[in-house]
């Protein structure tokens, strides 16, 4: 199709119905507007939607494939050439209130030299990100622009949360020095968080490096260079990854060796106490047989001197205990 019509991309519940001037701005997309690789349209939806849902369902501008990716049936990050056109599923951090980072947010576009459709269910900030640039006038002004933009966006908000969760760790191990334990369940967490994000980065990277390496028509040298850029980029925040992985391990090695040390030092006080004790438990019990015959029985001073008696012995344990170097 050299040409769209713009009513054909008239969606009434759409998140962002924009057409590219080329020259990083963005005007409405009108019903008389013609699409062309020179102007592309963007059209944002919220698959949820019911408006939205019904447009992707029926539209003949998307392959049939491209209907169900772009409803939300794909989550792990993948590219595939559907014709004229390249499906991209992408994920990104979740920054929505009341979600942990970790949870992901899913990204997905169908993209040609024309057009640009993109859907999501939870918001995407790095998606607003680029129309606030496109608002001012300083944003993309092709589809391949438009791509590698999202995806430094992405890749920008990944690393932040990598750094993020590498400070963690280093306050954990800064405290694991003093002797203090982490909360329950506070490794556990990071130590998710951090296989999550390697489990989705991973293709990501390859994702965009496969961006980077095909020739697609809409994406020129510059933007391949960059795509390239952004996938290095995030190779490198994936060894951080790995990293960390590596460091929460031995950390929770090293809480368990701390737990441990303090367990058998308590058990080991206790064990010296009684030692000291046992020969005044052993003298307490034979005395209090109530039996006659008890030495100092009938002495008024028996009971004052057995108490003597008992502290003598506790002190030349001890004494003995910290000759033998016990305590």
């Amino acid at each position: 199709m050299d040409v769209i019509a713009g009513n054909a991309l008239q969606v009434s519940d759409a998140v962002y119905a924009f057409q590219l001037d080329g020259k990083g701005g963005v005007t409405p997309i009108e019903p008389d507007d013609n699409i062309t690789c020179t102007a592309p349209s963007w059209l944002h939806l919220d698959y949820a939607h019911p408006a939205s849902a019904q447009w992707l369902a029926t539209t003949p501008l998307l392959p049939d494939s491209v209907r169900e990716a772009l409803s939300g049936d794909s989550t792990r990050p993948r590219v595939t050439r559907q014709g004229d056109g390249t499906m991209i599923t992408l994920r990104g951090i979740n920054f929505n209130a009341n979600s942990r980072p970790d949870q992901l947010v899913t990204f997905r576009v169908y993209i040609t030299d024309k057009m640009i459709i993109s859907t999501r269910h939870r918001k995407v900030y790095s998606i607003d990100e680029v129309v606030n640039d496109l608002q001012s006038g300083v944003g993309p002004t092709n589809s391949g622009s438009w791509l590698v933009e999202i995806s430094d966006g992405l890749t920008d908000h990944a690393s932040e949360f990598i750094e993020d969760l590498h400070d963690k760790i280093i306050d954990l191990e800064d405290a694991l020095l003093e002797q203090q334990i982490p909360e329950r369940g506070q490794l556990a967490l990071i130590r998710k968080q951090l296989i999550v994000l390697r489990r989705y980065m991973a293709p990501q990277r390859d994702v965009f490096s496969r961006l980077a390496s095909e020739r697609l028509p809409w994406m020129s040298d510059d933007d391949r260079r960059r795509m390239q850029d952004i996938a290095d980029r995030l190779g490198r925040g994936l060894d951080d990854l790995d990293g960390s992985i590596a460091r929460t391990a031995i950390l929770s090695d090293e809480i368990t060796t701390v737990m441990a040390d303090a367990m058998n030092r308590r058990t080991y006080t206790m064990s010296l106490l009684a030692m000291v004790f046992l020969p005044t438990t052993f003298l307490t019990g034979l005395f209090g047989v109530n039996l006659g015959g008890i030495p100092g029985g009938s002495d008024p001073l028996g009971f004052a001197a057995f108490c003597l008696m008992l502290v003598a012995l506790v002190l030349g344990v001890a004494w003995w205990l910290r000759r033998s170097r016990w305590l």
